[in-house]
Formats: C-alpha cells, sequence, structure tokens
C-alpha cells in the first residue's frame, strides 16, 4: 500500500478530528483475538467521516475494511496492508423517536440497543441481546437469534456508496434474508437505521433478556475467543448436526478448536493463529463434504492479503 496515500488518509482523518492508530494490532479488534496490524486504524466520528474519506480512499486505490466489533470476522495473524476504518464507540448514538422507534447509528452495539429498548420499555429485540456486533454489522448480515432476525425489527436504513451518495432503503428494498442483505452484494455501507419496537412491560422484557443470556451461557462456548457459529446453516440441515455427527467435535489444530460445548463454534483454545484456524475449518468442510455430501459455508468474513 502507498504510505504516501495512507498518509493523505489519515491528515484528513485528523481535520475531521478522528482519532487515528497507526499499525493498531487487529486481534484486539476482532472476538475471536486473532490478526495482526493493519496500515492504518481510523475511529469514524460521524457521516462526515464516512462521506470525505470513504471517497478519498477510493479515488487514492487504497484498499480498506468497515470494522464494526469484528465479531463476524477472521483477520490474518500476519497483518494486512489495507486501512481500517471503525465503525464503533465514537459513531454510536442511539435516539428514542416516535414512541416505538429507536434511530441508532451504525457502530452502537447490539447491547447498548437492547438495553435502550428496555429503559424505553420496548419489547421484540430481546432476541439480539448478548450477539456481540454493532448495529452495521448486524443489519449487513441480517443477524439472528432465538427466532428473531434484524429483519423484523428494522424499517428503513441509511447507506452511502463508495462515491459518497446516500440513500435510505425500506424494510422491502433491503433484500433480508438468512444471514444476507443488500449490502452483501451493493457495497454500500450503512450509516444508521431504525427500529421499530412495541411498547412493552419492563420486567417482562428485562426477565426474556436474561433468559436469552443464560441459554447462551449454558449452550455456548462464551468463555473462549470465536466469531459465534462458525458455519452458515445448510438448506434443510443444522452446521451443528453435521459436525458431530462427523465425530468432528473437539477436533483441534493447534489453539483452534472445534468446541466440546457446541460443535458449530470454532474457538481460540489458546494463541490460535489464522494459518491453524483456516486449517481446522478446511478439515470441518472437507470432512463433513466426504461424509454427508453437504458443503457448508463459513460465515465469517475472512480478511487477508494471500491468496487463499
Amino acid at each position: 500500500m502507498n504510505s504516501e496515500y495512507t498518509e493523505k488518509i489519515a491528515a484528513e482523518a485528523e481535520v475531521l478530528g478522528c482519532k487515528i492508530e497507526k499499525d493498531a494490532l487487529l486481534k484486539d479488534r476482532t472476538t475471536f483475538k486473532i490478526g495482526g496490524s493493519c496500515g492504518l486504524l481510523v475511529h469514524m466520528n460521524g457521516e462526515e467521516s464516512f462521506l470525505r474519506l470513504v471517497p478519498l480512499a477510493e479515488k487514492l486505490g487504497v484498499p480498506y475494511y468497515i470494522f464494526g466489533k469484528g465479531s463476524n470476522l477472521i483477520v490474518d495473524s500476519d497483518g494486512i496492508s489495507s486501512v481500517v476504518f471503525l465503525s464503533g464507540k465514537d459513531f454510536s448514538e442511539i435516539v428514542p423517536n416516535d414512541g416505538e422507534t429507536l434511530v441508532c447509528q451504525a457502530g452502537a452495539s447490539l447491547v447498548n440497543i437492547c438495553n435502550k429498548a428496555l429503559e424505553q420499555g420496548l419489547a421484540g429485540l430481546e432476541f439480539a441481546y448478548g450477539i456481540p456486533g454493532t448495529l452495521g454489522g448486524a443489519v449487513f448480515m441480517n443477524a439472528g437469534a432465538y427466532g428473531g432476525e434484524m429483519k423484523d425489527v428494522v424499517t428503513s436504513v441509511r447507506a452511502m456508496d463508495r462515491q459518497g451518495n446516500i440513500k435510505v432503503y425500506s424494510n422491502s428494498e433491503l433484500d433480508f434474508s438468512y444471514r444476507h442483505s443488500r449490502f452483501c452484494q451493493s457495497g454500500e455501507i450503512v450509516l444508521s437505521a431504525e427500529i421499530k419496537l412495541q411498547k412493552g412491560d419492563k420486567s417482562e422484557i428485562k426477565a426474556k433478556m436474561d433468559e436469552l443470556m443464560e441459554k447462551r451461557r449454558s449452550k455456548q462456548p462464551l468463555e473462549f475467543p470465536s466469531a459465534g457459529s462458525t458455519f452458515k446453516r445448510p438448506e434443510g440441515n443444522y452446521a451443528a448436526a453435521l459436525i458431530e455427527q462427523c465425530g468432528l467435535k473437539g477436533v483441534h489444530v493447534g489453539g483452534a478448536e472445534v468446541s466440546t460445548k457446541h460443535s458449530g463454534f470454532v474457538i481460540n483454545k489458546g494463541n490460535a493463529s489464522f494459518a491453524e484456524l483456516m486449517e481446522l475449518i478446511r478439515i470441518v468442510k472437507d470432512t463433513v463434504k466426504e461424509k454427508t455430501g453437504y458443503v457448508l459455508e463459513c460465515e465469517p468474513l475472512i480478511i487477508t492479503d494471500k491468496k487463499l
């Protein structure tokens, strides 16, 4: 990556008041706790930072990624040359609107949005409590759990294309399906979304949130770094069931392991490297295909400068 161009992005980011980090370690920015450094990390602090920095990177031909909490990413331990634009706590406003609606910036965490809904006595988002991501990532992949998905509560999304043009999409225009939205293909960047909920009883909402969190703790290996479910659900079956059926529970490569608690999770049990994780994922996919005929698709986005 051209260092002169990176410096131009860094200088513009500082003009905008964005905090920047050079050679930032990305393992600290992912829930897998795996990842080397990037050339430049920019903490985005508002729509203006996206409107000016993303088109600038496009104009200069500088490769870049948009990160949230890094909860659905696998990043190369050897690092990446790209710029990372971080949509996090500096871009995380949550504003109640019209009694039953929350308008949330892309960097707002789902946990904080759920807590704001509880504070406002709004029901319907309990399923998202405990999903360790941001609104932007949740909309991008139509995150869901326990019978609920973002498509059920998102009424509109404000997004920007890579040239800085903003458009607002209604729910029907978002092409939501299982772990998919229009943004998976369009390349547009989620800036904010409107979430429509229903008035409810605070004690009942809190009880539901607590119940679902306890389910997560009892069934998922939350004590180890991971990216949640490592594989998408194949049509007509479940990834975890297929993996267990193939005797892969507990199989490991170095510090990467198929969880013995929930075989749908590949976990970082002890300083796993990117190479170890990718090799274990390959073993799981190949074994499941050979023994069952099902082709598993990795759910997290894999970020590397290498050809895979």
